[in-house]
């Protein structure tokens, strides 16, 4: 097993920006210092426990030059259209409605507790091009059922792939030529070989190598577009897995990791708070100085971010080990 990044003291990592605090933020609109693109890269089926054993230099990197959240716990079921959402929409099942795989937009099952213009519980994306209209924002996805998660008419670019690598060279050449402010993205392949071979499996790992080497070539695309040192990059996955399956409650299933780096962010920062799949979309709102809607229950990762501290938590709790 490979060793993992050493995680700093970020007590030593602290240098002020322009608006530090929520009640700042919220006020002057501003995002975190320096961010003007956020880019989430999304592994399916990618597991706290198959980051820490595969070889991942570029994610690797990502964490020794930025932030750690591990583990992140996952909505329940641990399944794929539940998890995506919940990231897309900060918050739980219980309130977007998106309770399975078989989900559908429309679907006579458990309503959203509220809706945008579009019929959707609102995303991150609705959220982002309401707040900047006529933003460049881009969802590149390897899994086709992944387009049905968000507001089809908003994005500028809405593009579907057959495998990976069309995916990554698709997104990385629409970073290149357009500079987006915003992409979130999907690639299905180690949720395919977790499926295929089962999970943490010589072929899983190399999945997980290979997803990484797709990291590396958004990586290369930033900086070949000039953007490097005003973009936040994000990398999720939405459940891991035991076995050839997932959508359980075992630890392997519902604990993922979840990685900031780039503009904006500490260096070699481990979180210390508790991290959930729906505090995905008020990150990603908060990174770029917009205003979360009251609907969502998730919570931006703060601390995360340079100039903020820590949050002291009133009660002394026991944090489940990570693998």
């Amino acid at each position: 097993m490979k060793a993992k990044v050493m995680i700093l003291n970020a007590a030593l990592l602290l240098p002020s920006v322009s608006c530090s605090t929520r009640e700042e933020r919220s006020e002057t609109g501003c995002a975190a210092d320096g961010i003007k693109h956020v880019y989430v890269i999304g592994i399916d089926g990618l597991s706290s426990e198959g980051l820490n054993r595969a070889e991942t230099p570029s994610m690797d990197g990502l964490m020794r030059d930025g932030v750690l959240c591990d583990p992140v716990r996952t909505v329940l079921p641990s399944s794929s259209s539940p998890n995506w959402a919940s990231m897309l929409m900060g918050a739980g099942p219980e309130i977007h409605g998106v309770t399975s795989n078989e989900w559908q937009p429309g679907d006579d099952g458990l309503p959203p507790a509220v809706t945008n213009d579009y019929g959707y519980f609102p995303t991150a994306l609705s959220v982002i091009c309401a707040q900047r209209p006529g933003i460049k924002a881009g969802m590149f996805y390897h899994w086709e059922d992944f387009g049905r998660l968000f507001e089809k008419t908003l994005p500028h670019a809405d593009r579907h792939f057959p495998d990976e690598y069309g995916t990554a060279a698709a997104m990385a050449e629409y970073i290149r030529a357009e500079k987006p402010e915003f992409i979130f993205s999907q690639f299905d392949h180690v949720d395919g070989a977790g499926h295929r071979y089962g999970h943490m499996t010589r072929e899983y790992l190399d999945a997980v190598a290979r997803a990484d080497s797709l990291v590396g070539m958004i990586l290369d695309a930033v900086r070949e577009a000039g953007i490097r040192d005003e973009t936040l990059i994000i990398v999720v996955s939405d459940h891991g897995g035991v076995g050839k399956g997932h959508g359980g409650t075992d630890l392997k299933e519902v604990t993922v990791p979840f990685i900031l780096g780039g503009a904006g962010v500490k260096k070699g920062f481990h979180v210390q708070t508790e991290v959930y799949m729906y505090d995905v979309a008020p990150t990603i709102v908060y990174a770029l100085g917009l205003k979360a809607p009251h609907a969502w229950r998730g919570r931006a990762i703060e601390s995360a971010f340079e100039g903020v501290e820590t949050p002291q938590d009133p009660l002394p709790l026991n944090r489940i080990k990570s693998f």
